[in-house]
């Protein structure tokens, strides 16, 4: 086995051209808070609490650089998306599709181990399409973010395109959604308060 780029620990069965390794979709309701992956290791009541990857991403690197260090950490909390690595539409295919890769590869890993695992979808350009829904389950919730996407109509039209796509293809269950939802989007949403407004809603206690 070769050893690098974790194949040494696992390598799943690909999908499609690029042999993404795929997720298993999952059907139960994620009840519980949703906290950002930056702050699992120091959550004190784990239980019962899910985790996202909708932070920088080199806040989370750490899962792919040393898998297997985090499994305990991760397993104590009820459930996880799929780290959310960045597929801007301004950075090369190339890096685009390895993104899409280590996140599933990820995914995929932690189901190994028996973590509730939620599927984090990304798409780029219209282009992106021919592989970013690779390993996606069919019928399953899955988790999506907004952010960055909704400050001019340009990045608009592309995030609710992609949508409108990700819906056709994967038919999801319901879709845990971070960030402002577009009135086009709101449809069976299971909404996570962004950063953002924790920290806007501590200001203004601060201040008052």
């Amino acid at each position: 086995m070769l050893n690098f780029e974790n194949l040494n620990k696992a390598l799943f069965p690909g999908a499609g051209p690029y042999d993404i390794p795929p997720i298993a979709p999952v059907t139960d309701y994620p009840e519980g808070d949703f906290l950002p992956i930056s702050d699992a290791m120091t959550e004190k009541s784990p239980e019962g609490k899910n985790l996202h990857c909708f932070v920088d991403d080199y806040r989370f690197a750490r899962l792919w650089n040393t898998p297997d260090r985090y499994i305990p950490l991760l397993e104590k909390f009820r459930a996880v998306c799929a780290p959310d690595f960045s597929t801007y539409t301004d950075m090369p295919v190339a890096m685009q599709i390895y993104n899409h890769y280590r996140k599933h590869w990820c995914g995929a890993y932690w189901q190994l181990y028996g973590l509730t695992v939620y599927p984090t979808i990304s798409w780029s350009t219209p282009e992106s399409y021919a592989w970013c829904f690779d390993g996606e389950p069919v019928g399953g919730i899955v988790a999506v973010s907004s952010v960055g996407t909704q400050a001019d109509r340009e990045t608009k039209r592309l995030f609710l395109q992609g949508y409108e796509e990700m819906m056709k293809r994967l038919d999801p269950l319901w879709v845990i959604f971070y960030g402002r939802v577009p009135e086009e989007c709101d449809w069976n949403i299971i909404r996570i308060p962004p950063n953002y407004d924790k920290i806007a809603a501590r200001r203004r206690k601060v201040k008052a």
